[in-house]
């Protein structure tokens, strides 16, 4: 590592050059740290559903060409002028979501957004807007999500990274980088689930599955998983899944948020929404019971459209929360998960379906889509 520290790396990164087309393979130059910055050997990074949604979008949402990617595991090469508390060799996991530890925010209880760092969909480094990419002809490559870990080498803000040192193994650190880490949040941060209590998920990807494992650890009773894909169940079933629900087979006399209240006697006790579609929300909010029931919406609207909820049921005592990255802290909250892992109570193994190399990351994008993987772990 001496011989890289204070100056660029050649890499490879794969590469989003239009919209919804395959990433391309490409030589790059990775800049060196900027104070509070490090450089990052990316060991594994995993494909999330978010990096597929953006992937399709056009500009402005997208700024081209971008290297996306932000569930990932690394180790640090060299690291920028002020950085504490971390340095080169330490293990890391990047996170989207920033952490000053300083903040109002930060130094809460209730809350994981940060003020310092507050979530954005920009494109450049947190402190300056800028990137620390090029590709071959000296152009610039945008970042995504202050992560871009579909490189062998990134650069990182230290707001953003977590270390690592419990020994559990790189590819499960991987999944704790996003979705499987807000899934359980949101059931044990967000809902605050209880013991004997009922469940139902909309959505059995990998945070809706998430979503169950927490749900099981805190000792849910009941725990039903809607989806249209019947495959869902026996997967479910490794992390707790008790009962299925297919929307297909509910009638116009009794939709699906009926079927609901019927196997709960009125109502679950939680209702997570994990697609992100208004019309499913809905579907989650009608069915949570009265007095007490939670919504929690972990799936960003994939259209755009604003969701309309009847205001006579919120009056009757329900209630309907947002969360990003399920409500963790991402610098204190992910090595609990990994010690839990190690401690074996927490069920991660599972959600890796596919492993593939930075050539052939095109596959893992058609496996998500085909709906034939849940996590697709990519080595570099």
């Amino acid at each position: 590592m001496d011989s890289t520290r204070g100056r660029p790396i050649r890499c490879k990164a794969a590469i989003c050059r239009k919209s919804g087309e395959p990433l391309v393979i490409e030589e790059i130059e990775v800049a060196p740290p900027k104070p509070f910055e490090a450089r990052i050997r990316i060991l594994c990074t995993s494909l999330c559903h978010s990096d597929v949604t953006f992937w399709k979008m056009d500009a402005p949402f997208l700024q081209l060409p971008i290297i996306l990617g932000h569930e990932a595991v690394g180790v640090v090469e060299s690291v920028g002028e002020g950085v504490e508390g971390l340095k080169e060799g330490d293990t890391v996991v990047p996170v989207f979501l920033g952490s000053c530890e300083e903040c109002k925010d930060c130094e809460s209880e209730k809350s994981n957004m940060c003020s310092k760092f507050s979530f954005k969909l920009g494109v450049g480094m947190p402190r300056d807007g800028t990137s620390r990419f090029r590709d071959g002809k000296g152009e610039t490559l945008h970042n995504f999500l202050s992560v871009s870990s579909f490189a062998e080498y990134t650069v990182v803000d230290i707001a953003h990274l977590v270390k690592i040192d419990c020994g559990i193994p790189v590819d499960k650190a991987c999944l704790l980088s996003c979705g499987v880490s807000s899934g359980i949040g949101a059931a044990w941060k967000v809902a605050d689930v209880h013991k004997g209590s009922s469940v139902v998920i909309f959505g059995l990807g990998s945070i809706g599955l998430a979503v169950a494992e927490g749900a099981r650890l805190r000792g849910a009773s009941k725990i039903i998983g809607v989806d249209l894909n019947t495959e869902k169940f026996t997967v479910g079933k490794q992390f707790g899944v008790t009962h299925f629900v297919n929307p297909k087979d509910c009638s116009e006399d009794k939709p699906v948020h009926e079927v609901i209240k019927e196997m709960t006697d009125g109502g679950a006790d939680y209702s997570f929404e994990c697609i992100g579609l208004a019309s499913i929300m809905n579907d989650a909010f009608l069915s949570c019971r009265p007095g007490v029931g939670k919504t929690v919406i972990l799936g960003v609207e994939m259209h755009g459209a604003p969701l309309s909820i009847n205001s006579f049921e919120l009056l009757r005592g329900k209630s309907v929360m947002g969360c990003l990255f399920g409500g963790m802290k991402p610098k204190s909250d992910i090595p609990l998960l990994a010690q839990l892992y190690l401690d074996k109570e927490l069920n991660l193994d599972s959600f890796i379906t596919h492993k593939v190399n930075l050539e052939d990351i095109n596959k893992a994008f058609d496996l998500l889509q085909q709906g034939k993987s849940l996590r697709c772990v990519i080595w570099m």
